[in-house]
């Protein structure tokens, strides 16, 4: 009997490896002489490149650089950010959220006019200087609505206003744009291959757009979401001057506050969902192959997990090879039911009767053992 674990981290308690060893270590205590191949997922957001690293031969590094308020001005400090390091391939796996990421301001701080993707430009700029030729970002989590201006800006591009002098940081400075200067982007640029891991098909402007959909969990005021939406409608007209043509109603553009619409425009990048961009480099799909059964999880399974998260892509996968997909979760949320219509055969939550979430998080492994282990038992009753 072949058992595929691909779980997403649990958030605050687990990573996927970590989740993935509690759950075969459930299954080998009633199935000693099953096959369990471990592949950790993600989706693109926070714990991708933790999961990438733990199933392939890569290596973590580091790099200091600017934070998402930069290294000027109230709260401002440089942070240590890590990316990961496929040698073999050369590619670059680069979490925005790691430089240019929400959880790396307090409430107090956050502040979407000003906050800037610079030091994400600053990650690229060291993968490129490792010799990337591969570059994949993922862009959740960002604090950021400046549509990528900053990450241009410590890659050579140059923003300037009606007297030519430099734009500040931070997408509200955008609606001063007079000029775009490209003669000093880093010309390596070109031979690079970059992709977007994003969920959101969000467009640049608008209702739906990066400054409405995103911009107040950001720290925008109505007004200010009014005044970011228009800055970035201006940023998008001097592009589609600069680059002969317009990307800023790209399904994706409006990602990361913009983010998207600058890897899209200046970077040439492709678009996909995350969780396909993980799957292909732990190599899934493979997995997968003649398996009897796949287990997968994250921490609350809910009808929010319809939007690319990790169990619902990785049963649209397994649904192609016909194999059954069953979830592990740390809750059942509402609507988690829907999900039996998209390839998930069932779903249990992994608490055994009524404790904190503290407690809850504090004993993730056992709880996630315990569960295997019944499931494990079901299963094999099931087989005879």
């Amino acid at each position: 009997m072949k058992i595929v674990i691909a779980p997403d981290s649990f958030k605050d308690s687990l990573s996927a490896q970590s989740v993935a060893h509690a759950i075969a270590a459930g299954l080998r205590d009633v199935c000693p002489d099953a096959q369990l191949v471990e592949c950790p997922m993600a989706d693109g957001g926070e714990g991708t490149i933790e999961a990438v690293l733990a199933a392939c031969d890569g290596e973590w590094m580091s790099n200091q650089v600017s934070g998402p308020l930069g290294q000027s001005g109230q709260g401002a400090q440089p942070v240590q950010a890590q990316w990961g390091w496929l040698a073999e391939t050369r590619t670059a796996i680069i979490e925005m959220a790691m430089a240019s990421g929400l959880q790396l301001l307090s409430l107090e701080q956050r502040d979407a006019t000003v906050t800037s993707t610079f030091g994400t430009g600053e990650l690229i700029k060291a993968a490129l200087d490792a010799g990337a030729e591969r570059v994949i970002l993922a862009i959740g989590g960002s604090a950021t609505n400046d549509a990528g201006t900053g990450m241009l800006s410590a890659l050579g591009a140059r923003f300037l206003d009606g007297d030519d002098r430099p734009l500040a940081p931070g997408g509200l400075a955008l609606a001063q744009l007079a000029r775009i200067d490209l003669t000093g982007l880093d010309p390596r640029l070109t031979s690079v291959q970059f992709e977007v891991a994003a969920d959101v098909n969000n467009p640049l402007c608008g209702v739906q757009g990066a400054s409405h959909i995103f911009g107040p969990q950001k720290g925008a005021s109505p007004e200010q979401v009014l005044a970011l939406d228009a800055a970035l409608g201006h940023f998008a007209e001097h592009s589609a001057q600069a680059l002969g043509r317009d990307d800023s109603e790209y399904p994706g553009s409006g990602a990361a506050g913009g983010m998207g619409f600058a890897a899209k425009a200046y970077l040439n990048a492709s678009f996909r969902p995350g969780v396909e961009v993980v799957a292909d480099l732990t190599g899934l799909a493979e997995a997968l192959d003649n398996a009897d059964l796949v287990i997968t999880g994250e921490g609350r399974f809910d009808a929010q997990t319809l939007r690319g998260k990790t169990p619902f892509g990785v049963a649209r996968m397994a649904q192609r090879k016909n194999v059954p997909v069953i979830v592990l979760a740390g809750t059942l949320g509402e609507g988690y039911a829907d999900l039996y219509a998209h390839g998930i055969s069932a779903a249990f939550a992994v608490t055994s009767g009524p404790m904190t979430l503290e407690f809850a998080c504090a004993n993730a492994a056992t709880l996630l053992h315990d569960r295997a282990r019944d499931l494990a038992r079901v299963w094999a009753l099931a087989a005879r």
